[in-house]
């Protein structure tokens, strides 16, 4: 990838910070080399901020770090364009945008693997996710070939409720077993995508 730094007279790139999954433009910063190399190293994104006079990597003092997915340059080689999956509210505002919009994901599942990872740890007692991870993978597993019976034989119904609530079923248990692999939907998406551009 070549990026023209030398465009502009301080160094610095425009770089245009969009949302992977909902193609919602979050912020906009401004990198030179050190900067893209740095989020290339880390897989987050850093900027270098002019009025610190220094490389600042987006989320570390919030903890609401911009993870890497891609960096694409523009035509005329001097804007950026970085997709990320951003780990919380991205204005300093706590908005979720910089033009304080809201950043809905289209499909709400991202937010419930969140909520997956931090429930694996909780208490047994206090947690449906705990249990399951308690109780192993081969449970976990097992709980998704349920789950997806269940869904077959609703499916031979005209009842929309109950086909519906055992989807909801099949697709909660089948994110607790990604997690437990160490995986998660992106990947699962990142194959589809790969499928659908042949």
């Amino acid at each position: 990838m070549k990026i023209d730094y030398s465009k502009y007279a301080d160094g610095l790139v425009p770089a245009i910070v969009q949302d992977f999954d909902t193609d919602k433009v979050l912020m906009m910063g401004f990198m030179n080399e050190a900067a893209f190399l740095k989020t290339e190293e880390l897989g987050r994104v850093t900027f270098y901020s002019r009025s610190k006079q220094r490389l600042w990597t987006k989320g570390e003092e919030s903890g609401n770090f911009l993870e890497l997915k891609s960096i694409a340059v523009d035509c005329d080689n001097d804007t950026l364009l970085i997709k990320v999956h951003p780990k919380g509210p991205v204005c300093h505002t706590g908005a979720d945008t910089c033009w304080m919009e809201k950043n809905h994901n289209s499909n709400f599942l991202n937010y419930l693997e969140d909520i997956i990872t931090l429930r694996k740890n909780a208490s047994v007692e206090d947690s449906y996710v705990a249990k399951l991870f308690a109780k192993g993978m081969n449970k976990m597993a097992q709980k998704v070939g349920e789950e997806a019976v269940e869904l077959v034989i609703e499916a031979k119904d005209n009842n929309k409720e109950l086909f519906l609530n055992e989807a909801a079923d099949l697709m909660f248990h089948y994110l607790i077993l990604l997690n437990a692999k160490g995986y998660s939907l992106d990947h699962v998406v990142s194959i589809l995508k790969q499928r659908h551009s042949k």
